[in-house]
């Protein structure tokens, strides 16, 4: 790579400068605003995607689809996938377009429809409401935290630990989603009052559906009655002749990416997947040579993309394969749908502690950079499956796994993801250029896509063995386990290797 400029003595963030906020807590009011609203959306999605899988799965006299588990998981797969996809289009919508703040409101308006779409028993409702949420997030998604990012002035140290809280408003809704949902699905002592209501209780799953539309409708109305504070961040941009051209153009090449993907499911086609690795990696080394400063920092943002496209395919196990395990061989003293809100407990336990650990290492010198909080959450990742698998491995044959390692799994995917997510996104608010932020994250977004497609297809492999209506063996699961460990590993010290030249290439920004 060429010589990079020498550091500035001050990060150089390219983002507009903001108005200033009421504070609260030590934080901008208009971010405890979008806390709650995040909190709702995402008890929308977390709710309906705790159901999922295994509505997908459940034989159709239970009222279900009937589906094998590693079919399931690809649809699963495919479908949050696409979920993440459509924030670069929605990004760009809002960047040339609608402005972060409405677009959030749009999006949020179509999830629920989505959501009581699925409320509606049969599989056309079904399919046109996971269309509509993916529509619907693809907008609200990339700008509600863009809009996070634009609270805090340029070179705010306050910053991660803002994305931290928000992050905290995320699993909230998160934990609480499950429990909720679950209880209206599954649950006995409802599908009891559906009875005595007069209605099917076959068709529980679709009341879960339903409260998570209306947890959607909840978070329309914090962002519009208490978004008062929020009515100068993103706003609409100046009309411009031929400003739909770019999202439109975007769309288009989205879609045709979105088929490009799917092509790679098909015989003959499947060495397209390995253009997902080798693409990002060709666009970081393209960009790190150039002699502009901030054309470099695309570099650095192509290299996280890469750190990000890895953790979580291995992350988003937790609504496939690792849901599948636990349900066929985890020995647990509860339902075992309950695992669903093990991560956002986690997160609420320790987003706290990580929010307040930054600031305290930054003050101390000792803060790891971001290539190697990077590192730190990868090989967390795959510590998670190491223990899975090694726990798997010393249980008796005919004997189920004790409940107390996949909690550990969680716990530890949990620590690492808040190494490297909320980090991520507040990465990519300094790194963008003002006029790219939407675009930027919904970068950010495209690798989370890609990550969810690759995920499907891991959870596939470990529950079918990789063959249609196959049911997995639990040394199926130990062996998938193990490779995704090495995985990491790999990954994750390549990340701490080139931490150094990553970290010239973001020209001070930490």
């Amino acid at each position: 790579m060429s010589s990079p400029a020498p550091v500035s003595p001050v990060p150089i963030e390219t983002e507009a400068v903001v108005p200033a906020h009421p504070q609260l807590f030590g934080h901008p009011r208009p971010l405890y605003t979008l806390f709650f609203a995040e909190l709702w959306e995402r008890f929308s999605y977390y709710g309906m995607r705790a159901l999922l899988t295994f509505y997908m799965v459940a034989p159709v006299a239970k009222g279900g689809m009937g589906l094998p588990d590693n079919k399931a998981a690809l649809i699963y797969g495919t479908y949050t996938m696409s979920v993440y996809m459509l924030s670069i289009p929605g990004g760009m919508i809002a960047d040339n377009i609608l402005g972060s703040r409405m677009a959030v409101l749009i999006g949020g308006i179509i999830i629920a429809a989505g959501h009581f779409s699925m409320a509606v028993p049969g599989d056309f409702t079904f399919y046109l409401g996971l269309l509509l949420i993916v529509l619907g997030t693809g907008l609200l998604k990339p700008n509600i935290s863009a809009m996070v990012g634009q609270l805090y002035r340029p070179g705010d140290s306050r910053r991660d630990a803002g994305f931290s809280i928000f992050y905290m408003g995320i699993n909230l809704g998160a934990f609480i989603a499950p429990l909720a949902t679950g209880f209206l699905a599954q649950h006995s002592k409802f599908k009891e009052l559906l009875t005595g209501w007069g209605f099917n209780p076959v068709h529980s799953w679709h009341w879960g559906f339903a409260a998570a539309g209306v947890g959607m409708v909840l978070g329309l109305v914090v962002f519009a009655v208490f978004g008062r504070g929020l009515k100068e961040v993103g706003p609409a941009p100046a009309a411009a002749p031929g400003a739909w051209r770019k999202p439109l153009l975007t769309l288009v090449g989205t879609l045709a990416l979105w088929g490009i993907v799917k092509l790679s499911d098909t015989a003959g086609f499947t060495w397209i997947r390995y253009l997902f690795i080798l693409v990002p990696v060709a666009l970081m080394v393209w960009f790190g040579f150039s002699r502009q400063e901030d054309v470099r920092r695309l570099g650095a943002i192509f290299f996280f993309f890469i750190g990000a496209f890895v953790f979580w395919a291995l992350f988003e196990q937790a609504g496939s394969s690792l849901n599948f395990f636990a349900r066929d061989f985890v020995d647990a003293p509860f339902h075992f749908t309950l695992f669903q809100s093990a991560n956002p407990m986690f997160i609420l336990i320790y987003a706290p502690l990580f929010a307040m650990l930054w600031p305290a290492l930054e003050r101390r010198g000792v803060n790891p950079s971001i290539p190697r909080k990077f590192a730190i959450a990868l090989i967390g990742a795959g510590l998670g499956f190491l223990v899975l698998a090694t726990a798997i491995n010393a249980t008796p044959d005919g004997a189920k796994v004790f409940w107390v390692f996949l909690g550990l799994t969680y716990m530890l995917h949990t620590m690492s993801e808040l190494c490297l997510s909320p980090i991520g996104l507040s990465m990519v608010t300094k790194l963008a250029a003002t006029r790219e932020v939407g675009l930027a994250m919904g970068g950010w977004f495209l690798s989370t896509a890609m990550a969810n497609y690759l995920a499907g297809l891991i959870a596939a492999v470990a529950s079918g063995g990789g063959e249609h209506g196959a049911q997995s063996s639990v040394a199926q699961y130990a062996a998938t386990f193990m490779q995704l460990w090495w995985l990491a590993l790999v990954i994750g010290g390549a990340f701490f290797l080139f931490a150094p030249l990553m970290n010239r290439l973001m020209h001070g920004v930490k």
